[in-house]
């Protein structure tokens, strides 16, 4: 048997209610049945790209120079090449 089984599932409308469908093959593993009781743990899944905008603008901002800056750093590399 497995200690933790991980799944991805939406959640579906059940009466009044919400409810989640446990895949078949952590059912037939764990041996579950009907009115076992089982630990749910839940953990909203978030939006890798939402979460990558936010750590490239981290990184804008701590690496960010000006065009003027770069056109002058490319121009001392080049003159420092050719002299």
């Amino acid at each position: 048997m497995i200690d933790m089984f991980r799944s991805e599932t939406k959640l579906r409308a059940w009466g009044n209610s919400v409810g989640v469908i446990l895949p078949k093959e952590l059912v037939k593993e764990e041996k579950l049945s009907i009115d076992d009781e089982v630990e749910v743990i839940v953990k909203k899944k978030s939006n890798p790209l939402k979460d990558a905008f936010g750590k490239l603008r981290e990184f804008k901002a701590k690496s960010y120079k000006s065009t003027d800056e770069i056109l002058r750093e490319v121009d001392e590399e080049l003159k420092s090449r050719f002299d």
